[in-house]
């Protein structure tokens, strides 16, 4: 663990700590940046003083890239916790595992990463999504994989390009839903899981589960999520609080 940030490689865009979403979240913190994976050189991480998986050892640039960005964002955001500037590790199930007293949650999309990182006594779990906007046509073949029934009723109403972003809103949230579950649930669950619900409130949605996942998390039980446009990004964050 080192206490200062390290000199970041050049495939690492400038890290940013603003809060992107539109509700704050108290002892949440927000760590981003912008990579380019052609930039990326093989002695990067261990510079970074990081060590890729086995699997990633000899994958392409982009998925290299893209380990090390996300880790990055986390080390930012667990620094600002005062946790120090440390990379979660991948578990056998792909997933970061968080410094003990510590939830996160990260994400990488088309160039992008994010990670949130809360103390575990505030927040017992965190899920955050980035995903690039999905063109109509595209939208139209994954709608039916991706939306529950009231849900394609609402995206059968919409333009093309509205359809397109909504379609889109809905992938995100369900990931991000998946991400703050998974650890606490202990299993796998697909889209259908939940039904996403739109607020008045800009940026603001909730997810109602449509089947038990655990008898702490029944069907009917609601989450709340909120979203954000950042670009050609839609990033979107379910937080769950600590009892």
């Amino acid at each position: 663990m080192r206490s200062v940030t390290p000199a970041l490689p050049a495939c690492c865009h400038a890290l940013r700590h603003d809060w992107l979403l539109p509700l704050p979240l108290p002892a949440v913190r927000l760590a981003s940046c912008n990579f380019t994976p052609e930039r990326l050189q093989d002695d990067d991480p261990v510079h970074l003083g990081l060590t890729l998986p086995d699997a990633l050892q000899t994958a392409a640039a982009k998925r290299r890239c893209e380990y090390l960005a996300g880790r990055v964002c986390a080390a930012a955001a667990l620094q600002q916790l005062g946790g120090g500037w440390q990379y979660p590790p991948r578990g056998s199930d792909r997933a970061p595992r968080w410094p003990h007293g510590y939830s996160g949650s990260l994400t990488h999309s088309h160039g992008w990463a994010v990670a949130v990182v809360a103390h575990g006594h505030h927040w017992r779990s965190l899920g955050v999504d980035a995903e690039r906007q999905i063109a109509p046509e595209r939208a139209a073949r994954l709608a039916r994989q991706i939306l529950v029934e009231e849900e394609i009723a609402h995206f059968n109403r919409q333009d093309p390009g509205a359809a397109a972003e909504y379609l889109t809103l809905c992938f995100s949230l369900k990931e991000s839903l998946f991400k703050a579950l998974y650890p606490l649930v202990g299993r796998h669950f697909t889209f259908s899981a939940a039904a996403v619900h739109l607020h008045a409130a800009p940026g603001q949605a909730s997810l109602e589960l449509r089947e038990s996942l655990h008898r702490d998390w029944p069907r009917g039980r609601s989450l709340a999520g909120q979203f954000a446009r950042r670009g050609e990004h839609r990033l979107s964050l379910i937080a769950i609080a600590a009892d």
